[in-house]
């Protein structure tokens, strides 16, 4: 059943985005479940009448649709508690209510995230070999990493940890705020202990409680089989690291080096090959270069300049299989010919 999102928030169908925005605004004050009298079901309510009509895009949808326009998929209304999204109130000057909702009804909102350490790029150069079927590279890095005294904990081994007594082992800090709805509390990562709960009774001697260091670090990196040329492989975790928070990526770029003999488009290989005018017109087994190494290749009799043969299963190794190979064949004309070989040629008379 359709549903009648300005009867929901009580304005007109020629409402302005302020006044929709005003009407939403009282509503979500007196509605709110976490006043006295309040209605949960009723704020989901409003909240999902004016995540459309707050859009001027959905609500043009609307206006033409109808709310079927939007079912399945929470309304367009993103991710968080009951599918809404409280990220667009900060810039109108309204109290960021992502942050203030999510914590009081444990799932939606814009939940905070620890600091995140930065991003490192390196490059590798592999043989054309290499790239088609896969390698492992060492790579040494010089970068901020978990103390390797401490672990990364801060504390002097041996000497253990404390609860902390600022939020008593939680994690969490409990902040009381005065908001556009009224004196609410919020749950925060605790400024002590970063959410960990304990302290250190010691600091490290090496790292002097940072529980970071910067240091030599040696990896072994998997390159997968079928990369080609600007390829960029992602490795979590091995970025530079951050006190109390998660260590950045590491992205390796591939540059590969080109082979005289190959070209490769996808999981294929291109190759050409020059045959004698004889071997083209009598036919031949001739030795020819694959990446796998060296195969003979028939020429049957008769065979033209340009033409390609298939060699199957000798291409790159991709998710969906092996490629082929495909050797184009160029006749080589003879250029100096003596008096007995014209001759021949001559009583031959070949004009195809």
């Amino acid at each position: 059943m359709s549903k009648d999102f300005y009867n929901i928030l009580g304005v007109s169908k020629n409402a302005s985005q302020e006044e929709i925005k005003q009407a939403f605004r009282k509503l979500a004050h007196k509605h709110h479940p976490d006043k006295a009298g309040g209605d949960e079901a009723k704020f989901k309510e409003i909240n999902e009448a004016y995540q459309i009509l707050g859009d001027e895009k959905k609500r043009k949808q609307y206006d033409q649709f109808g709310s079927a326009a939007f079912e399945g998929n929470n309304g367009g209304a993103g991710q968080g508690f009951g599918g809404f999204d409280f990220s667009g109130f900060s810039s109108s000057g309204f109290e960021d209510l992502g942050d203030i909702f999510g914590d009081l009804f444990g799932s939606g909102g814009r939940r905070q995230q620890k600091p995140r350490g930065q991003d490192i790029q390196v490059d590798i150069e592999l043989s054309f070999h290499d790239s088609v079927f896969g390698v492992e590279k060492t790579i040494t890095l010089t970068k901020s990493s978990a103390c390797g005294r401490c672990g990364g904990n801060g504390a002097e081994p041996g000497s253990g940890m404390n609860t902390c007594r600022t939020c008593d082992g939680a994690g969490i800090e409990i902040a009381t705020e005065r908001t556009i709805l009224g004196v609410m509390q919020r749950k925060r990562t605790c400024s002590t202990c970063y959410g960990s709960g304990e302290v250190p009774k010691k600091s490290c001697s090496t790292c002097n409680g940072e529980g970071i260091e910067k240091r030599q670090r040696t990896l072994e990196i998997k390159i997968p089989s079928g990369v080609e040329n600007g390829s960029i492989l992602r490795v979590r975790g091995e970025g530079e690291a951050i006190k109390h928070g998660q260590s950045g990526d590491l992205f390796v770029r591939i540059h590969v080096k080109s082979d005289p003999r190959f070209k490769r488009e996808g999981a294929e290989i291109f190759s050409k090959i020059k045959i004698g005018f004889t071997q083209a017109a009598l036919g031949d087994t001739i030795e020819i270069e694959t990446i796998d190494g060296k195969v003979e290749l028939t020429i049957p009799a008769g065979t033209q300049s340009g033409t390609e043969f298939r060699l199957k299963g000798k291409g790159v190794q991709m998710n969906r299989g092996r490629g082929d190979h495909f050797v184009s064949v160029y006749v080589a004309t003879p250029k100096k010919l003596d008096r007995k070989q014209k001759k021949l040629l001559e009583e031959l008379d070949l004009k195809e």
